[in-house]
């Protein structure tokens, strides 16, 4: 089969590719990302489709003004690698897009090649999405990407989403949608974060949380919920977005962003992971701390429910809401159980959070879906 797979940047996309031409699929990637860096994160040469002539204008534009008319540089953008992939595309069968940034693209494939359209939604459908961030008072999509957003699901064959909320959410908004839908949760590159050893029980119980803090993220949450408990601490890596850090406070400790290869230094220094997410598909960093060996503590709307890939890595998943009390509970809970000795995971377990596994669950429902048509 042949495979097209449209991204913008890397993304999560990248790692598809790789494991899709690793598991026998003829494979084209087309971004902006230049070869030799897609080739550092395992890409072959081979299925690298260079953007960049086509776009490096913009791609500068976003990077050196990134505030400077942000609503048209996102419709250049869109508009500029819309067509830069429709002139480049050979013939496929498949032709995988990001959502909202790919449409005519996507229309092509199908009219020219008679390709199936896979659309990759990372979060929730666009109109929950929307009115989610709005309650928060941050920034939305833009009516322009929600039109291409709402667009792009009609013409899809399949939306490809990362967890069980995400499909919740098309439930609510767009019943007609669910037999389009396919959840495939993403991966996590074992080799950078390796099981790390057991910390002395001397050691002050650390939470840690990696990514963006801000409303959207529930760092508020956050605070508040290890202000509710003695003698722990909270580490945090990753931007200040629109919530201020509680630096004054000792308990509270915050490191910039880091590369993601240094980031098992973080995960060796936790005793748990926690993210209040009132947003989110599924945060990658989740797969990478329970790689680690930490437990999670999540809310319902980041996507950790679906890491629960074994009884083993299940143990290790704690659910909580939003609600302050209840996510200082969990983590309570959760410091209780591994500082009482979580058991270390087996490689098996690992091995189901591997973007390997997660390429050859996204294989093996594209060989069921192609053979069901040819039929």
């Amino acid at each position: 089969m042949k495979i097209a797979i449209a991204s913008i940047g890397r993304f999560h996309v990248l790692d598809l590719a790789r494991e899709l031409d690793r598991d026998g699929f003829d494979v084209a990637f087309h971004s902006y990302v230049p070869r030799r860096r897609a080739q550092r994160f395992g890409l072959p040469a081979h299925c690298h489709r260079a953007l960049l002539p086509y776009v490096a204008p913009l791609v500068a534009w976003k990077q050196f003004a990134p505030r400077f008319l942000p609503d048209a540089q996102e419709r250049a953008m869109a508009h500029a690698l819309d067509a830069a992939v429709s002139a480049t595309m050979s013939p496929c069968d498949v032709f995988i897009c990001m959502s909202g940034m790919y449409l005519e693209a996507a229309r092509k494939a199908k009219e020219r090649f008679g390709a199936q359209v896979w659309l990759e939604r990372g979060s929730r459908h666009i109109l929950s999405q929307r009115d989610i961030l709005s309650g928060l008072g941050a920034r939305g999509p833009s009516q322009f990407v929600i039109d291409r957003e709402l667009a792009g699901y009609e013409l899809a064959d399949r939306i490809v989403v990362p967890s069980s909320h995400v499909v919740e959410s098309f439930k609510e908004r767009a019943p007609a949608l669910l037999p389009k839908l396919f959840i495939n949760p993403y991966g996590v590159d074992l080799g950078q974060f390796p099981q790390r050893t057991a910390r002395p029980s001397n050691c002050v119980p650390t939470v840690l949380f990696v990514g963006a803090w801000s409303k959207r993220k529930g760092a508020d949450v956050l605070v508040d919920a290890i202000r509710r408990l003695d003698g722990v601490r909270l580490l945090h890596v990753g931007g200040i977005v629109d919530l201020p850090f509680p630096s004054d406070e000792p308990r509270f400790t915050h490191v910039d962003s880091v590369a993601q290869w240094k980031l098992k230094e973080y995960y060796a220094q936790a005793d748990v992971f926690a993210l209040a997410s009132r947003e989110e598909g599924l945060a990658m960093v989740q797969a990478q701390a329970l790689a680690s060996g930490l437990a999670l503590v999540c809310t319902d709307r980041t996507g950790g429910a679906d890491l629960a890939l074994s009884p083993q890595l299940s143990e290790r998943i704690f659910l909580a809401s939003t609600d302050t009390a209840a996510f200082s509970k969990s983590i309570a809970v959760a410091l209780k159980e591994t500082r009482s000795g979580l058991s270390r995971l087996q490689e098996t377990d690992r091995e189901l959070l591997s973007w390997s596994a997660y390429g050859e669950r996204y294989g093996a429902e594209m060989r069921r879906r192609h053979e069901g048509i040819s039929q």
